[in-house]
C-alpha cells in the first residue's frame, strides 16, 4: 500500500517535494493556506532565475524552451562550476566553512534542474537581465543563465501541471494549524477542527518574512520597517509548529534576502497586480548609478560587484539608512540598459534636466549636501578606464572616502532621473536543521519521525547574504530530497 504523504504549502520547494513523493509511488495530498489566485508562495513573485553549476552549454540545451532561438549561435554562455558556485556562496558566510547544506545546494543544483525538465519544466536564457551585447554577440555574466519560462508563475504553473499529472491533489484554504502526533512521531496534521492523517508531513510553507511581530523578535534591528515585497502567508507558522516538537533552531536567525524597492510599494507588492508584475517594485540597477541618504550622502560601493552578488544585501543597507529610504540616481547614458522595472506603470521617480534641480526634488534629502556629493563624484570618475557592463570594468572613483569600484560614469547627459527605494524583505535565512533526507532534527540531532522540511525552512544554506538565484535552486534541490526522503 502507497504511503500517504502531506505536504504544507505550494510554493517551488512544496511542488518539489510532492513530485519527487508522487514519483517515488506516494499518495499526495498538498494543503495550501492560500485560495487558488495567491497560491504558490513567494514563487510567483520572483523572475523565475535559477542558479545551478554547468560545465557549458550543452548541459543547457536540454533545458531550453526554445532550441532553436536564433540569438543561440552568438551567445557566449561560459561555464558555471561547482567551485564557483563554492565561492560565491563563501563569499556570504561571514568566514564560516561551507555548511553541509551548501554542499548538497551545489552538488545537487545541476541534477535538479535536469529532474525538472524531465517534468516538463522548461527555461529560457535570461537576455534581459544577465547579458549584455558586445561584439555582436550576447555575453551572460555573473554566473545565472536560465530562467523558467514565463519566470516564477510559469515555474509554479509548469510545476503544479507536473503535480497534478502525477496524481497529486491540492487543498486551497486549507492552513495548517498544528501537527498530530502519536508519541514522538508525527501522524498527520489538523486543518482548524479537522484532523487529516499521513504517514509524513513535509513541510514546505515558508519563512517568517511576513510577520512583522516576528521580525521583530526573532530579528531585531529595523526589519519590523521593511517592505514585504512576496507573498503574505509567510508567517513562520510551519516553523513554530515544528519548534513546539522540540525542533532544531539552526541558521541564522536574523539572516534574511532584501532588495532595494520602490519605496511607495505596498506590501506584498500589490495584491490588486497580477502576480507576474509584483517582482516590477524592486530597484537593482543601482550600479549604474549612485544611492543617496537623506544627509545626501552615498553608503554603499554601489559597484562593489555584479548585482547578483550585492541586491540581496543592499537592501538592508538601505533599511539601515536614516528614515529608512534612498534615492537611486541615474543619467540618460544609462536609460537603455535600466531593467524594465523602472519603466513600470507604477514606478516612481523624479526627472530634471540638471543635477541641480534634481537634488531639489529629493524629498527628505538634505538638496545642498546632495549637490556636493555628485559634484565630487563626478570630479573622481577615472575617465581613463572604459565603461563595460559585461565585466567588472575597474572604471572606478579615485579620492573619495567610498568609492565605486566598477561601472562609475559621470552624470552629465540629462535627463537626470531618480528613484525612492525602501529595503524588501524577500525571505529569511533562518529555520530548521534537517538530515540529508531532508527529516527535520530534535536539538539532540535526532530526527522528529515523520516530519520532513524544505525550501526557505531549511536553515543553514544562507548566511549573511547569497548569490542571486540559488534560493529557487534550494527549494527545488531540498524539496526534491525531502519528498523522496518522506516517501521512503
Amino acid at each position: 500500500m502507497s504511503k500517504k504523504i502531506i505536504v504544507v504549502g505550494s510554493g517551488n520547494a512544496a511542488m518539489c517535494a510532492g513530485i519527487a513523493a508522487l514519483e517515488a509511488g506516494a499518495a499526495v495530498l498538498m494543503l495550501e493556506k492560500a485560495d487558488e489566485a495567491l497560491a504558490g508562495g513567494n514563487t510567483k513573485y520572483t523572475a523565475g532565475a535559477m542558479r545551478f553549476a554547468y560545465d557549458g552549454v550543452d548541459d543547457l540545451m536540454p533545458l531550453l524552451k526554445d532550441k532553436d532561438d536564433p540569438r543561440l549561435a552568438v551567445t557566449d554562455f561560459g561555464g558555471y562550476t561547482t567551485a564557483k558556485f563554492a565561492d560565491d556562496l563563501l563569499m556570504f558566510n561571514g568566514g564560516r566553512p561551507l555548511a553541509p547544506e551548501q554542499d548538497c545546494l551545489i552538488g545537487q543544483s545541476l541534477p535538479a534542474m535536469q529532474w525538472l525538465g524531465r517534468h516538463g519544466v522548461k527555461f529560457e536564457p535570461i537576455y534581459s537581465r544577465q547579458s549584455f551585447e558586445k561584439n555582436g554577440r550576447h555575453v551572460f555574466w555573473g554566473g545565472l543563465t536560465l530562467a523558467a519560462e514565463n519566470e516564477g508563475v510559469g515555474l509554479f504553473d509548469m510545476e503544479l501541471a507536473a503535480f497534478t499529472r502525477l496524481g497529486g491533489t491540492i487543498r486551497y484554504e486549507s492552513a495548517v494549524t498544528e501537527l498530530m502526533t502519536d508519541g514522538d512521531t508525527v501522524i498527520g496534521v489538523k486543518v482548524g477542527d479537522e484532523e487529516i492523517s499521513g504517514d509524513a508531513v513535509i513541510l514546505a510553507c515558508g519563512g517568517f518574512e511576513a510577520s512583522a511581530e516576528r521580525r521583530r523578535d526573532w530579528m531585531g534591528g529595523h526589519w519590523d520597517k521593511a517592505k514585504v515585497r512576496g507573498t503574505p502567508m509567510n508567517t513562520g507558522d510551519g516553523l513554530s509548529m515544528a519548534m513546539s516538537l522540540g525542533a532544531q533552531s539552526y541558521g541564522l536567525i536574523d539572516g534574511c534576502h532584501a532588495t532595494p524597492m520602490d519605496l511607495h510599494m505596498p506590501d506584498y507588492a500589490n495584491l490588486d497586480l497580477p502576480a507576474s508584475e509584483r517582482k516590477n517594485y524592486r530597484k537593482i540597477c543601482y550600479f549604474l548609478g549612485v544611492m543617496l541618504n537623506a544627509d545626501g550622502d552615498r553608503f554603499v560601493d554601489e559597484g562593489e560587484n555584479f548585482r547578483n552578488y550585492t541586491y540581496a544585501q543592499f537592501g538592508k543597507a538601505v533599511l539601515d539608512q536614516p528614515g529608512h529610504f534612498a534615492w537611486q540616481i541615474f543619467d540618460a547614458k544609462v536609460d537603455d540598459l535600466l531593467y524594465a522595472e523602472y519603466t513600470f506603470h507604477d514606478a516612481h521617480f523624479v526627472q530634471a534636466d540638471t543635477l541641480d534641480a534634481l537634488c531639489d526634488m529629493l524629498t527628505g534629502v538634505d538638496a545642498t549636501a546632495a549637490r556636493a556629493t555628485l559634484e565630487a563624484f563626478n570630479d573622481a570618475v577615472n575617465d581613463d578606464a572604459t565603461f563595460d557592463p559585461t565585466s567588472l570594468d575597474g572604471k572606478s572613483t579615485q579620492g573619495l572616502t567610498l568609492r565605486k569600484s566598477n561601472w562609475a560614469q559621470k552624470f552629465d547627459t540629462p535627463p537626470f532621473k531618480a528613484y525612492p527605494v525602501t529595503g524588501g524583505i524577500t525571505f529569511t535565512y533562518g529555520g530548521l536543521k534537517v538530515s540529508e533526507r531532508c527529516e527535520v532534527l530534535r536539538e539532540d540531532g535526532t530526527p522528529i519521525g515523520g516530519l520532513f522540511a524544505a525550501g526557505e525552512m531549511v536553515g543553514g544554506v544562507f548566511f549573511e547574504g547569497y548569490p542571486g538565484g540559488s534560493g529557487l535552486t534550494s527549494g527545488a534541490v531540498f524539496g526534491r530530497c525531502a519528498g523522496q526522503g518522506a516517501a521512503g
